[in-house]
């Protein structure tokens, strides 16, 4: 039975690819099989290079040493500004069989705010724009992708929803509408490495290995997003593509200490928005649960909005291998992830109680919630792309859902292939 729900997720693969080229705007005009099935190769041998070759996912190991590094220097600094509630030492005592309390406000969240600082400093100081125009290359020479995109996609393994189309800011009004939306999709369907480490440290204790895990999923998800995108948005086969003319990001600091101060505003906005999109989300879920329990109960139980999402997407979570008796729970997680916040679908994550999730399940949600396609980032790409480039802003606009359902489909195709590719269930 555990091998059926292995294998099950190259069905699921194959599903995914299906819907993707139901919902082409041409589809005459598909990418060609050959690069289809290079895609999908790379996919798995991203997949399994990472997860079961020793020698680099010991290498994932010096990169969670690492975080827990920059943790703990966070630690000290919200313990020195806040106190106990930062992580300093409590100034009571704790009644018997009670743990200190977390504070995610004060004690995790502060996280995004240091590492955007690190991130613009190491920008500024080049070696953040030599892995992007490496990766970059690497998606050119391994997906024949434009410039431009593979500039976008190395981009958005390092910066947010919004700080990644800084960097391809010069070429939007040249790009196509089929380069358009690989940009948005790539933008929708990956994470950025302060986000990157805010689920990592999140999942921490439920998820071993969380960085290497969330750092072998954004590496995925690049040519699974890129995929989907070719398949439901493939262009006309005329464009040569939009090429970059001198690989210099536009995104600058005057000095380093220009870098550190603009990187912790930027990290500041960003921790301000996750804790106003928490609070919000919570409170809409508690609302709709309110409105929910006015209904007969189904199954002596009331109606809740996690149970009506784990209803409607137990199917695809079964579908690209979580067992059945898990999909419910699954599924609740992957609709939070899809129509509300991602974050807060890990906060749920963190909370189930042992035994929900198997060990594959578990690793197949924990891929399956990574990218940050839910509603409220189509606006946000949107109006960051509009402003940026104004005569672009109808074309991204129309193309907002269609992004919104690549990047989840992208983030579903992930997990697949971490189902397939794990040992145990």
């Amino acid at each position: 039975m555990e091998l059926v729900d292995q294998l099950r997720g190259a069905l699921g693969i194959a599903v995914l690819l299906a819907i993707a080229w139901v919902l082409s705007e041409d589809r005459a005009a598909n990418p060609g099989w050959r690069w289809i099935a290079g895609a999908l190769a790379l996919q798995g041998a991203l997949a399994l290079l990472i997860v079961r070759v020793p020698f680099v996912w010991a290498a994932m190991g010096y990169a969670n040493a690492a975080v827990s590094a920059i943790e703990r220097a966070t630690l000290d600094g919200s313990s020195y500004m806040f106190g106990y509630l930062g992580g300093a030492p409590l100034p009571f005592e704790l009644k018997e069989g009670v743990t200190p309390p977390v504070i995610i406000a004060f004690q995790i969240l502060p996280l995004v705010i240091v590492f955007s600082a690190l991130a613009a400093l190491l920008w500024h100081w080049g070696v953040l724009r030599w892995l992007v125009n490496g990766l970059s290359f690497l998606l050119r020479r391994t997906l024949g992708v434009s410039g431009v995109v593979g500039l976008s996609g190395g981009a958005n393994l390092f910066l947010g929803v919004v700080e990644s189309p800084l960097v391809v800011r010069a070429y939007f009004a040249r790009m196509s509408r089929a380069e358009l939306f690989q940009v948005m999709v790539l933008a929708m369907a990956t994470i950025s490495g302060a986000i990157l480490i805010l689920y990592a440290t999140t999942l921490s204790a439920t998820v071993p290995d969380a960085v290497g895990h969330m750092i072998s999923a954004s590496l995925v998800l690049l040519p699974a997003a890129l995929l989907i995108a070719k398949l439901m948005v493939p262009g006309s086969g005329q464009d040569p593509g939009t090429e970059v003319e001198k690989e210099e990001p536009g995104l600058r600091y005057e000095s380093s200490i220009d870098a550190i101060v603009k990187g912790t505003m930027d990290g500041m906005q960003l921790f301000l928005a996750v804790v106003a999109v928490i609070i919000v989300v919570f409170a809409l879920v508690s609302l709709a649960d309110q409105a929910l329990a006015l209904l007969p109960a189904v199954a002596d139980e009331p109606l809740t909005l996690k149970r009506l999402l784990g209803w409607l997407f137990a199917p695809l979570m079964w579908l690209i291998g979580v067992p059945w008796a898990e999909a419910e729970a699954a599924g609740a997680l992957m609709g939070t992830k899809a129509i509300l916040n991602e974050y807060v679908a890990y906060l749920e994550l963190a909370a189930l109680p042992e035994g929900t999730l198997g060990v594959r399940g578990l690793l197949i949600v924990t891929y399956a919630l990574c990218g940050v396609a839910n509603l409220a980032s189509v606006g946000l790409l949107v109006s960051t792309i509009g402003t940026l480039c104004p005569e672009q802003r109808a074309e991204a606009a129309g193309l907002g859902i269609r992004s919104w359902i690549a990047g989840n489909m992208a983030s579903a195709m992930t997990g697949a292939w971490i189902g397939l590719v794990t040992v145990g269930g």
